[in-house]
């Protein structure tokens, strides 16, 4: 069996960010604009995002997995541009999006993800005009893709992320289902599935945790800290593999590395799969190299 190529981004919070009414500033948008303003749109530049998304077409993967926080404060004239962006990385069938809690920072313009990125979201089955729900479920090549939303709005200061009975025990029937086939199994989620942070977790991840424990998938691909990790994870029959990328759009500052993105090559070896992990990121010359490759599985 060829490989299938899987590429990975997140956060690429799309610069620039659109002027903001003062009535949008209300509430928890005023602290998120002040800090984009000192802070944030130093950090997140587009011409580091463009590179890093013209170098990752030119691998020509065979799917692209975006784990969210496409916009900033959810302002409603952020969508547009991130649908016309969205539309320049792949066709929906091609790119799988999950939302991000910046996606869905305030309850008021909750309902856009849906609406914009619908056909990037969905499952392969949804119903046209049915809305989008999750758990979502794509096959593509030998993998089923798996997509959580962890994306609520939260209070000021707060970057917390729930998935909720509701999904979890959806999750769960999807994975009870796949068992019986010889799928290569992705689940994306925009949190961490640990964390350290009181602020930045994913509020029910224990109960995440136990799920994959009795279930198991192959590789677990999220957002959100805007580093380099991975982290295992209990299976049924083994360790899971947690993976999380940089900002798409950052430059290097403190401790958070320059944008960067992954590239999974996925394979059947006998009764086995093999999964190798190759990370490109963006150095200082706005040149995009390859900084390490790893045998996942």
């Amino acid at each position: 069996m060829a490989a299938f190529t899987l590429a990975h981004l997140s956060d690429p919070h799309l610069p620039p960010l659109p002027a903001p009414t003062l009535r949008e500033l209300a509430g928890k948008r005023a602290l998120g604009y002040l800090n984009w303003t000192r802070n944030r749109c130093k950090v997140h530049r587009r011409e580091v995002l463009d590179a890093l998304v013209s170098d990752m077409q030119a691998q020509t993967p065979d799917h692209i997995a975006l784990t969210g926080d496409l916009v900033n404060l959810a302002l409603d004239a952020e969508f547009a541009p991130s649908r016309i962006w969205l539309e320049s990385v792949g066709t929906p069938d091609r790119v799988t999006v999950i939302p991000g809690n910046h996606d869905a920072y305030v309850r008021a313009t909750q309902h856009r993800i849906a609406e914009v990125w619908g056909d990037y979201l969905g499952s392969d089955d949804a119903v046209a005009d049915g809305g989008v729900t999750f758990p979502s479920l794509r096959r593509r090549g030998p993998l089923a893709l798996i997509g959580l939303s962890s994306a609520v709005p939260t209070p000021p200061l707060m970057a917390t992320g729930w998935l909720g009975r509701s999904q979890l025990d959806a999750l769960e029937r999807i994975l009870a289902r796949l068992a019986a086939e010889q799928v290569f199994r992705v689940l994306l989620v925009h949190h961490p599935l640990r964390s350290d942070s009181h602020t930045k977790r994913l509020t029910d991840s224990s109960e995440l945790l136990a799920l994959l424990k009795r279930h198991g998938v192959e590789l677990i691909l999220h957002g959100h800290d805007h580093v380099h990790s991975t982290i295992w994870i209990d299976g049924p029959t083994g360790k899971i593999p947690a993976v999380g990328v940089p900002s798409a759009s950052a430059v290097a500052h403190g401790r958070y590395p320059a944008a960067a993105y992954n590239l999974f090559s996925i394979a059947r070896e006998g009764t086995a799969w093999r999964c190798e992990q190759t990370v490109r990121s963006v150095d200082d010359a706005m040149r995009v190299r390859q900084i390490r490759q790893t045998r996942l599985i």
